[in-house]
């Protein structure tokens, strides 16, 4: 073929020659080399293809119409001969065509299905280095198929990849290494003002490169919002010769060609591009790069089951790769709005899709291979263990999986749906509710951002997707269709409310309102707010399906209404009813409350009768013991209370601890006694002795009778209390004169503790305290029976209290 040359032409007589030798190769070459479109041609000559197809993998759909459309071109042919491509909703092949260019999640339906890949003599995996997760499955499965097939070439190309690494993947394959561009691009820095907006400063450097250099500009930008907003501030200031091009996912197929024709003779464009022109194309006239720096990318959450959309630097390999899309066609200038030093700083490539991404659509995928183990498959990096769990977590719920990891009936069902689990769910639990047109729409419309307009309801957007005109809503009505009619149930039942179909997708993110209104909490516990002066604030409950911000300042950006009946409709397997028990400071009481919950939900919240009476008597209990001195003891139960404690501290053994400290440990010993009750003044003398009797049998208060007698029998004939609690052990009051005749000290434990007799005067007022009576007797009394005597001379108070008779009378009788 009498081609252009490009600089990859040098190096396909070597890739040729490998892949005599060898089941695979790498092919590194830079922006414009011209890999794409050359290395498919190049192998259709090859002795080993014999009949069989070639497929390259393009990571987006506008990346492989253009390809499939310039390998045509070379060809001389319409897109659909020799050369086709299949895209989600989008087909041209025919019996004719060799060469296939088809998207990563078009591959992977292609193998799932036919594991062998039948009719396919090699995989070329083009711009490799963007690692989305569908490449690293796509090529995880076919370096398995291999074992089947150990005819089938696997080529992986990208001009910035670890080559190293892929190499080792695929068996030590041959790398081989195109330098150079088509032709040399500058590049220039211009220093960002951290004052004004990235809008503002990519305006102003856009202005200056269109007035500086010739030819269009590529522009990127982080996404959609940054486009329209750059866009509209360049069509105030811009020639009329100038033509501006938003390119993003959300266009249609037709306004995407558009943007990347070339600009009409004597006229020059302006394309406010997203990652999406990163790789992959060649944008006839286009001689400037102006790059932002920034990438919109999505992050994943395990912790809420959320994929969120962080807008992030771009990585060194995306800034190569943006900087290349300059010298395609001609020589160009690169303007890097970021001092040249920060390029170093940045990471080297994208963090890979499978590192950061939701992994329930790959686990599925998985489980239809047959694998439940990702380690059992050749990744580059494996799917982290987090995300993993969670995507296991989802499919189990789904009931997409059975605990081992296998599918199930309805995981099958789900299995060939060209869908993320969620939605496949929603399609397949929509047919089984006579209702799987409406479910399938949904689904188109979560996909493809833009059809139905761009309101947060979603039942708002279907009903204007049903009218809508055009190519991209006929297709995606024709899509669903498809969809629907994949589930083998025909439409057999009214149309349900898009909330319903919704939350069997996101059964994780039905919602509540939650304080000021537009604020809501999701079932997984998120929180979420839409403006408050949209319908929807105003639902009692919400299904979200897209959302973005933090985990507390979560911004809904699509979701539908759901009734209660609904709810209870789709969820009353899964809502728990339950009772609780609290205490009441204020009323000093236990108080019930019913509440139904759906996860995070709080459904209902009703007071409730106590019927719960076990619970309520220990939580009663503890109430109680919080101050135990409080509690209604009789004057003998704090008796028999201090000597079975003051046991427990000099003669340890058995003996129970029966202190405030002690019984305020463990309200086991109190609440089996008040069951029944709910309110602390209903605990009377009687519980606490019931519960005494079970902390002290009959024959321990015996032996504690026996041991520290409750009373002292004083030999005036007074039977006096001991008192167990007191600070200095156990204590005896008592009027001196009623120990008269006493030669001996008293005591208690078989008079192993002698008391502290606290002596008393005729008034009860203390006197002297001693632990030897005897010596008091010998010693001291004198003296005190001195003063005594002056002050209580009607009372006897004998020189010889030993040989005295005892008295609780003023004056003995008989005198």
């Amino acid at each position: 073929m009498n081609w252009p040359h490009l600089p990859i032409d040098a190096i396909l007589p070597a890739l040729s020659e490998a892949l005599k030798c060898q089941q695979g190769a790498i092919v590194v070459a830079q922006p414009g080399a011209g890999k794409t479109t050359r290395v498919p041609l190049a192998l259709l000559d090859a002795d080993w293809r014999k009949d069989g197809k070639i497929i390259l993998l393009e990571p987006r759909r506008l990346a492989a119409r253009a390809a499939a459309r310039q390998m045509a071109k070379l060809l001389g042919e319409d897109v659909g001969q020799t050369v086709g491509y299949r895209v989600r909703m989008e087909s041209k092949v025919s019996a004719k065509t060799r060469i296939e260019v088809v998207t990563e999640g078009v591959f992977t339906r292609m193998i799932l299905d036919d594991p062998e890949l039948s009719g396919v003599a090699a995989v070329l995996f083009d711009e490799f280095h963007e690692r989305s997760l569908d490449a690293d499955l796509g090529l995880a499965l076919a370096l398995d198929a291999r074992a089947l097939r150990d005819d089938l070439k696997i080529i992986v190309m990208s001009a910035t990849i670890d080559s190293a690494r892929i190499s080792a993947l695929l068996d030590d394959a041959q790398v081989l290494d195109s330098p150079g561009r088509t032709f040399p691009v500058e590049t220039f820095y211009a220093e960002p003002d951290p004052l004004q907006r990235l809008e503002d400063q990519v305006t102003s450097a856009v202005l200056k490169a269109m007035r500086e250099h010739e030819g269009s500009a590529l522009v990127f930008l982080p996404g959609q919002g940054e486009i329209t907003r750059t866009a509209e501030r360049l069509a105030q200031r811009l020639p009329a010769n100038i033509d501006l091009a938003p390119l993003y996912g959300q266009l249609t197929p037709a306004e995407q060609d558009r943007a990347i024709q070339p600009a009409p003779e004597g006229r020059r464009k302006i394309v406010l591009a997203t990652s999406i022109a990163e790789t992959s194309l060649t944008i006839e006239g286009i001689r400037i790069v102006v790059d932002s720096g920034f990438r919109r990318v999505p992050v994943y959450e395990p912790s809420t089951g959320l994929t969120t959309l962080a807008t992030k630097r771009a990585s060194r390999a995306g800034a190569d790769q943006r900087r290349g899309r300059a010298g395609r066609t001609s020589p160009g200038v690169c303007i890097r709005l970021w001092n040249e030093g920060q390029t170093a700083a940045l990471e080297a490539f994208d963090t890979p899709e499978i590192l950061a991404a939701d992994l329930s659509n790959l686990l599925l995928d998985l489980a239809a291979w047959g694998v439940t183990d990702p380690k059992a498959l050749a990744f580059l990096d494996p799917p982290p263990a987090p995300a993993w769990a969670e995507a296991k977590a989802l499919l189990t719920r789904l009931e997409a999986i059975d605990q081992t990891g296998q599918l199930t009936s309805a995981g099958k069902a789900l299995a060939k749906l060209t869908l993320h689990p969620r939605l496949a769910h929603m399609i397949v639990a929509g047919a089984e509710a006579g209702d799987s047109k409406t479910a399938a729409e949904l689904a188109v419309l979560i996909g493809e951002r833009g059809l139905g307009g761009d309101d947060t309801d979603l039942a708002r957007r279907l009903e204007r997707f049903r009218s809508e005109r055009g190519k991209r809503a006929d297709d995606a009505r024709a899509l669903a269709q498809r969809w629907a009619k994949q589930t083998g149930s025909a439409q057999s039942g009214e149309p349900l409310a898009a909330g319903y179909h919704l939350a069997n997708a996101f059964p994780d993110r039905v919602a509540q309102p939650a304080g000021a209104r537009g604020r809501f909490r999701l079932a997984n516990g998120r929180q979420a707010q839409l403006d408050e002066t949209h319908a929807l604030a105003g639902a009692p409950f919400l299904v979200v399906a897209d959302i973005t911000g933090s985990a507390t300042q979560g911004r809904i950006r699509s979701a539908a209404a759901l009734s209660a009946d609904e709810l209870d409709q789709l969820f009353g397997a899964h809502i728990k009813s339950e009772t609780t028990l609290t205490f009441d400071t204020q009323t000093g009481s236990v108080r019930a409350r019913r509440q139904r919950r759906l996860d995070a939900l709080k459904l209902a919240d009703d007071t409730a009768p106590v019927t719960d009476h076990e619970a309520a008597a220990q939580l009663l209990a503890e109430a109680a013991l919080k101050r135990p001195e409080n509690l209604p003891w009789s004057k003998d139960q704090k008796a028999i209370r201090a000597r079975a404690t003051y046991l427990h501290q000099t003669l340890g053994g058995d003996w129970p601890n029966l202190s405030n400290e002690a019984l305020a440990q463990d309200p086991s010993w109190l609440a089996p006694h008040l069951f029944g009750e709910t309110k602390l003044a209903a605990i009377t003398a009687e519980h606490m002795g019931a519960a005494l009797d079970g902390l002290l049998p009959w024959s321990a208060r015996q032996d504690i009778d026996r041991l520290l007698p409750s009373h002292y029998s004083a030999p005036s004939g007074s039977h006096l209390p001991i008192d167990y609690a007191a600070e200095n052990g156990p204590a005896l009051e008592v009027r001196v004169q009623e120990l008269f005749g006493l030669d001996r000290h008293p005591s208690v434990a078989n008079g192993k503790i002698p008391l502290l007799l606290i002596l008393l005067s005729p008034a009860h007022r203390p006197i002297q305290t001693t632990r030897d009576l005897p010596g008091f007797w010998r010693g001291s009394w004198k003296d005190v029976a001195k003063d005594l005597k002056g002050r209580y001379p009607r009372h006897p108070w004998p020189e010889d209290p030993i040989a005295a008779p005892p008295t609780s009378r003023a004056k003995p009788r008989g005198t």
